[in-house]
């Protein structure tokens, strides 16, 4: 008979309590998916339940980018793909009764030859060799590439973008004392990130002032003061187009992004996963990949560049399939990209619906295929009301006292900056929680809309902002930002 082991002794300290858990757990935060998305979850287990008086009759997830959440439609084609590759039946079905267009047939029959045995079996580590090359040609043209090709051989798929930039902290942070610079405000990914590998976050501020500008002289003065309290600066990273902040940077900004990396001898991790979401038409994305092409050899040989993408964003919103790549650039070392490939083989392979999208998303239909006019239409068709939804919901924010936001550029978010009473930030203080937090816990709790905090973004002290997405239908914009106007203004008149 096992003995009862005393919590006086030793052996209690091993047991599981939040006490005992790694300390860089209990130190990592995630806003996006913090407290204020824990209590619209329960609203919304009321408004499920049937039993409740709360003043709105649904949650309205405007919290993380997860445009299909919020009913955006999937693209026929990928779908009608994948549904074949998952079911030789339907596949079978499909040739006999002429159920899709004969290019969905095509693209299906090639990744079940590309795939050994079923779609249920592991895959490389890296992900399947085809779609790696697809990954690759899509790099090669995207970025006019005349020499120092993609090599499939350095590409990772992976289960979305996120594994693959923890892979890179992971393989870069050895202490505390191992700096990664992030911008503030930045995506929480990094900073949860960071914490839990034991490094360190060296944040350097973007310039609301200047539609969220990213100066090089912040980057020199973040990189020194980080030096002289004894920190080894590993990498740099940048969001473009920007999250939480929606800007998109311009290809001058980004050379002297690269200048100031490849002086400081920084690896770049670029994260650049809204590529598709560009809105503003004097804006243009630029990959740092292609940037640093064109600056020459010098640069193309020597800076180190990760380069991430994901199908959850984009057009496709499929955050739910998984799917995102790393790419690592030509000139960083052969052990290290073996390192790399240890860890993937840690977790066996990506998962292959994930492979599978990305593999649509960087070989679409073709102009000439079957599927073609479909596909362009309801991409276009996406694009252009992400486009209107943002600058709608903008001007909207605009026209509220006390708020200012800058241009949706890109993306999927809004970042506006509030005046928030003076009342309102002693209600705040006496409740334990940042006047930002207060202002969003009472949007929800008045309207059921759920958006984040700033402060779980990072924020210049003395500013309070929050992030939404614009991802609500098109057909419900106006109801959204009618309730909001409406909350703001109560809000206003009872703590101002």
């Amino acid at each position: 008979m096992l003995s009862k082991v005393s919590r006086n002794s030793r052996s209690y300290s091993t047991l599981l309590r939040r006490e005992t858990l790694n300390p860089n757990i209990l130190r990592a935060e995630y806003a996006v998916r913090g407290r204020v998305l824990i209590q619209a979850d329960k609203y919304n287990e009321q408004l499920r339940s049937g039993d409740h008086n709360l003043p709105f009759d649904e949650i309205t997830y405007c919290n993380i980018g997860n445009p299909q959440q919020l009913r955006q439609q999937p693209l026929t084609f990928n779908r009608n793909v994948i549904s074949c590759v998952l079911s030789k039946d339907l596949m079978e079905y499909a040739q006999n009764h002429k159920v899709f267009k004969p290019d969905v047939i095509r693209r299906a029959q090639r990744y079940l030859d590309g795939i050994d045995g079923n779609s249920g079996a592991y895959t490389h580590s890296q992900g399947l060799s085809m779609i790696r090359q697809d990954v690759a040609d899509f790099i090669n043209t995207r970025d006019e590439l005349e020499y120092n090709f993609t090599d499939p051989s350095r590409i990772f798929l992976t289960d979305g973008a996120s594994p693959a930039c923890q892979m890179a902290l992971k393989a870069m942070i050895r202490g505390r004392n191992d700096g990664i610079m992030i911008p503030i405000p930045q995506y929480p990914l990094y900073s949860a990130s960071i914490e839990l590998f034991g490094g360190t976050q060296v944040p350097y501020e973007l310039d609301e002032e200047r539609a969220w500008g990213l100066n090089v002289l912040d980057l020199e003065d973040s990189y020194q003061s980080a030096r002289k309290n004894g920190k080894e600066i590993r990498a740099l990273v940048v969001i473009n187009p920007g999250n939480p902040t929606g800007q998109v940077m311009t290809k001058e900004n980004m050379e002297q992004v690269i200048e100031w990396c490849h002086r400081r001898q920084v690896v770049l991790m670029a994260d650049e996963v809204y590529q598709e979401n560009v809105y503003a038409p004097n804006k243009k994305f630029y990959s740092f990949r292609k940037v640093a092409h064109g600056m020459g050899r010098q640069f193309e040989d020597e800076l180190q560049l990760l380069s991430f993408h994901s199908v959850s964003k984009g057009f496709l919103g499929e955050c739910g399939r998984r799917g995102g790549y790393v790419e690592i650039s030509n000139n960083i070392p052969q052990d290290v990209v073996d390192e790399f490939y240890k860890m993937a083989s840690v977790n066996l392979c990506p998962n292959v619906d994930g492979q599978l999208t990305v593999a649509l998303m960087v070989n679409p239909p073709k102009e000439g295929d079957e599927s073609y006019d479909q596909y362009k239409s309801e991409r276009d068709s996406i694009l252009k009301s992400l486009g209107r939804r943002a600058k709608r919901l903008v001007s909207i924010l605009n026209s509220l006292p006390g708020v200012t936001c800058a241009d949706a550029e890109g993306a999927m978010y809004a970042f506006p900056q509030i005046q928030v009473p003076d009342r309102a930030i002693t209600e705040a203080q006496r409740q334990g929680m940042t006047p930002d937090l207060f202002y969003v816990l009472s949007l929800l709790e008045a309207t059921g809309i759920c958006v984040v905090p700033g402060a779980g973004f990072g924020q210049k002290d003395g500013t309070y902002h929050f992030r939404t997405t614009f991802l609500p239908p098109e057909e419900d914009m106006e109801k959204v930002g009618k309730k909001l106007v409406e909350f703001h203004t109560a809000f206003m008149n009872q703590w101002g």
